[in-house]
């Protein structure tokens, strides 16, 4: 077993030395090189999960509807930070090859053009946002009990994403870079900010006010500006590779601007797509009731933690695909992404058994409702199973976006994502009759189908030729 177990997991069992465009590095190197930036993402996206299901767990503290009333905003929000989602594709792509390349001026020259877009796109989108917030709100599926509270706490989160997509910006060049550390300093600070202000307004602790829901939002507001402010102090330094203060132009120029909207305009596809099914999908589940959509929520939260993870190896694989792409060592960047699929399989099968054994404990550390737990129980296990294919699905995900093969996973997320999902999940909750089981049957399918999609991709090779 040792013997097997050595062959699955060395360097030379996993690429032989026949398929290498050049000298095979240690095993020590190569796996070295993966957690050093893989682990800051991986314990980022874990912790924001975890602060942000923290963060549920004190709005359910006011009850169900609270819950539901957070958890509606949520999709319409990402339609408004789907343009910069797709920009920041661009942006650690290009940045990660320029990083490949030794290429400091031409990273910090994407970085600051790019900045500048996400800066206008944002200021747009989060007044349509906050105009509009009521009929966005009644449209995503919000009951009449819940509207008032969800149309208020959403104009105040909007508010906070202007802030919070300039440091998204930041960080995706930053992560590009390969420097994942900063991501994981600015992020974790700000969702602690986040939490603490939550405990303090939500319930209005000494001389704040207690402002419920609204509170919540307040408290994501200002844990956003402090991510932003974080971020940009972190590309001030002239010593950096990237860095604003520099004599890199802040004009447009076509070079550059090109390789971006290369990736970027099939990841806006790609988000539009992801958008649509989403939302049409939460739109499904919402319509079931405030009890089952409180349920879904929770799950949905829950799910967050090994999406957080494989999230984390997504963005490892798509820096190091990038740099390695850049440095001409595409068998380079096939062997990191092959590594950090093993080393993934270990964290989706520990969150496969703690989601499968422990589903009440899990449940009620959200709401002691005896109805949501009983119905959450049931899509635990639906969840329990879809956590190895998702954290697989989203590394080889990520690997295809580092590579700048967006265009192929704005196919697949239409398909799978804007199609499949949404449709089965309606058929399955209404005509069939399975309520928000069926909704969970949808995802997980969809799941499945990106990972066979994605994975024959990947194994094709076709991302490694890609010029950026």
């Amino acid at each position: 077993m040792p013997a097997l177990l050595r062959q699955y997991f060395s360097c030379e069992g996993i690429m032989k030395r026949t398929a290498l465009c050049g000298e095979l590095p240690s095993d020590r190197q190569v796996y070295g090189t993966t957690f050093r930036i893989a682990w800051p993402s991986i314990v980022e996206s874990v912790l924001v999960a975890l602060i942000s299901a923290v963060d549920t767990m004190m709005v359910g503290s006011i009850g169900p509807e609270a819950i539901s009333a957070v958890g509606i905003t949520a999709q319409p929000r990402m339609i408004l930070v789907a343009v910069i989602l797709s920009l920041n594709v661009g942006v650690t792509a290009v940045v990660a090859r320029r990083r490949g390349q030794n290429d400091p001026d031409g990273a910090s020259r994407c970085l600051k053009q790019c900045l500048l877009l996400s800066a206008a796109a944002s200021l747009l989108l989060c007044c349509l946002g906050m105009i509009f917030a009521r009929p966005l709100m009644s449209f995503a599926g919000a009951q009449p009990e819940i509207l008032d509270d969800a149309t208020g706490y959403f104009r105040i989160i909007v508010f906070g994403t202007f802030f919070s997509n300039i440091g998204l910006t930041i960080n995706a060049a930053q992560r590009g870079a390969g420097n994942t550390r900063i991501s994981m300093t600015t992020n974790l600070t700000a969702n602690v900010v986040n939490v603490i202000f939550n405990f303090l307004l939500i319930n209005g602790i000494g001389f704040f006010p207690r402002m419920g829901v609204y509170g919540a939002g307040v408290a994501t507001a200002i844990g956003n500006i402090t991510a932003m402010l974080m971020a940009v102090r972190s590309v001030w330094k002239r010593s950096s590779f990237l860095n604003l203060s520099g004599h890199h132009p802040w004009q447009p120029d076509r070079e550059t601007l090109s390789s971006v909207i290369q990736v970027s305009g099939s990841a806006l596809v790609e988000q539009v797509f992801m958008r649509i099914g989403f939302f049409t999908y939460a739109k499904t589940v919402a319509s079931l009731g405030t009890i089952p959509f409180a349920a879904h929520q929770i799950c949905m939260n829950l799910i967050n933690f090994s999406f957080a993870v494989g999230d984390g190896f997504s963005i490892a694989s798509s820096s190091l695909v990038g740099q390695n792409l850049g440095a001409k060592r595409p068998d380079l960047a096939q062997l990191y992404v092959r590594v950090i699929q093993r080393i993934a399989a270990f964290f989706a099968a520990a969150i496969f058994l703690l989601f499968l054994l422990a589903r009440t404990p899990l449940l009620q550390l959200y709401t002691d409702d005896p109805q949501v737990i009983s119905i959450g129980r049931e899509i635990m296990i639906i969840l329990a199973l879809s956590v190895p294919v998702q954290i697989i699905q989203v590394i080889i995900t990520g690997c295809l976006r580092g590579a700048g093969d967006s265009k192929y996973v704005a196919c697949t997320s239409f398909i799978s994502i804007a199609v499949i999902r949404p449709v089965l999940s309606w058929v399955l909750c209404y005509p069939v009759g399975w309520g928000v089981i069926g909704a969970w049957i949808g995802l997980i399918t969809d799941q499945a189908l990106r990972l066979l999609l994605n994975w024959a991709r990947f194994s094709a090779g076709k991302w490694t030729k890609i010029k950026l």
